[in-house]
């Protein structure tokens, strides 16, 4: 019954955590059992042993996929603007036991421009659309990548690609209208209530914008989820 209460007091609940106890936090969510739905889906493209692997999650709200990363042998850096929901992650840890494994603290993926650490994995799932500068964000975080990134954004409903072109001449301008051409529509208002849902791209503006920022898709195992590796190979665009 203490569990339950101190549940109560840190309401409301984004993320639908099963404790240790077998409480869990969020039993009613709009969304079911959310996050975990999306977790069982992506954890096979995550190394089980991240031992030694420095962690990134951006945006961590109640601290979810920071403690599954963490049960795995990760340091994780935890970020959100959000105190309350830091407060709802700090408590979360304790309960796993896992309060040694990760750091909360409170900022923005902006804010990491000035911080020297890099990472192994960074975590960027449900923040993308919601920022002002999402590409700033992008180039940030590209050069604070060592390895892999897990990328979901809110996105329109195709799949399409398409081969992108080295120049667009002045004249052929007429290929931006494709439907398959990178784009990201703007949100002047709101979508779904969120006067912060700035963004909604498509899928090969997903996939330009990463290349562009030196991440090449390696899978997409959740819908508008992507799995992206650092390469060298592909020189971003700050680099250039």
């Amino acid at each position: 019954m203490e569990i339950q209460k101190q549940i109560e007091q840190l309401e409301p609940w984004f993320h639908n955590i099963h404790l240790p106890d077998g409480t869990v936090t969020a039993p009613n969510h709009f969304l079911g059992d959310f996050p975990g739905f999306k977790w069982e889906k992506i954890q096979a493209e995550i190394p089980q042993d991240l031992t030694g692997w420095n962690v990134l999650d951006i945006g961590c709200n109640a601290g979810f996929y920071a403690i599954e990363l963490a049960k795995r042998g990760a340091e994780v850096l935890a970020i959100d603007l959000d105190e309350h929901y830091l407060k709802q992650g700090r408590w979360t840890a304790k309960q796993f036991g896992l309060e040694h494994k990760i750091k909360f603290k409170q900022m923005q993926v902006y804010d990491l421009a000035q911080q020297p650490e890099k990472y192994d994995l960074i975590w960027f799932m449900g923040v993308f659309y919601h920022l002002r500068y999402p590409l700033l964000a992008l180039d940030i975080l590209s050069q604070k990548a060592n390895g892999m990134m897990v990328f979901q954004t809110l996105s329109l409903p195709n799949s399409e690609e398409q081969d992108i072109p080295e120049d667009v001449a002045f004249h052929d301008r007429e290929i931006l209208q494709s439907k398959s051409w990178p784009s990201m529509s703007f949100i002047e208002h709101k979508l779904a209530g969120d006067p912060t849902n700035w963004w909604v791209p498509n899928h090969q503006g997903i996939l330009s914008m990463l290349s562009s920022c030196g991440f090449r898709v390696t899978a997409t195992p959740e819908d508008e989820t992507y799995i992206a590796i650092k390469d060298k190979t592909l020189q971003s665009s700050m680099e250039t």
